[in-house]
């Protein structure tokens, strides 16, 4: 995948942003960070909630 950039030790958290008419979702994971673009806003907080849920986090992170 050209989307996945790996890191180093990160703690891992969901983040959301909305820019340039679009949501982005970004999960960063303690070895990659991947981010995924959606249309709706709706559909971004929805794949970002699951993303928390798999990742056992509290709370997603809008930025």
């Amino acid at each position: 995948m050209s989307n996945v950039v790996p890191i180093r030790k990160a703690l891992p958290r969901v983040e959301v942003v909305g820019a340039s008419g679009e949501w982005v979702v970004r999960i960063i994971e303690t070895d990659q960070e991947i981010t995924r673009s959606f249309g709706l806003e709706s559909f971004a907080l929805s794949f970002a909630e699951g993303q928390r849920i798999r990742l056992y986090l509290d709370e997603v992170v809008r930025l």
